[in-house]
């Protein structure tokens, strides 16, 4: 039979406990701040929401996304990734914001060349931890 010392075994749940705290990502997004709200469309307004919201696109489109991030934070960054079907990446995009209270984000991309029909989506990363997608058509 073994007789496990209670000091020990507390001792030894401690260091467990924090090594495992150790691990975590540096790359969670900050607790002041949260993206709300993704919307996509054709248009922005002045104050960078989707004048023209929308899911399906032409080929000759630019192509909006609105991010409404909500809370604080001395400094944040939103990453726009844009995919086609198989996931191959069609563009990327980051902007460093300082977001106080609600404050609305935009980008977008176009395609001289025109879009190829298919299914593509946005990806919203707030410092580097996805925030949600929105999925769309083109053709």
């Amino acid at each position: 039979m073994i007789v496990i010392n209670r000091r020990l075994l507390a001792g030894i749940l401690i260091v467990a406990a924090t090594l495992a705290g150790c691990g975590k990502s540096k790359t969670a997004p900050q607790a002041g701040v949260r993206v709300a709200d993704i919307d996509i469309g054709r248009s922005v307004g002045s104050d960078k929401t989707i004048a023209d919201k929308t899911d399906s696109f032409g080929a000759a489109d630019t192509i909006y996304v609105s991010v409404k991030t909500v809370g604080s934070a001395p400094t944040a960054t939103l990453t726009a990734r844009w995919s086609y079907e198989d996931g191959q990446r069609v563009d990327e995009s980051s902007q460093t914001i300082a977001p106080s209270a609600t404050d609305v984000s935009e980008f977008h991309v176009a395609n001289p060349s025109g879009w190829p029909s298919g299914s593509y989506q946005v990806e919203i990363l707030l410092n580097g931890t996805s925030a949600g997608t929105k999925k769309f058509k083109v053709g």
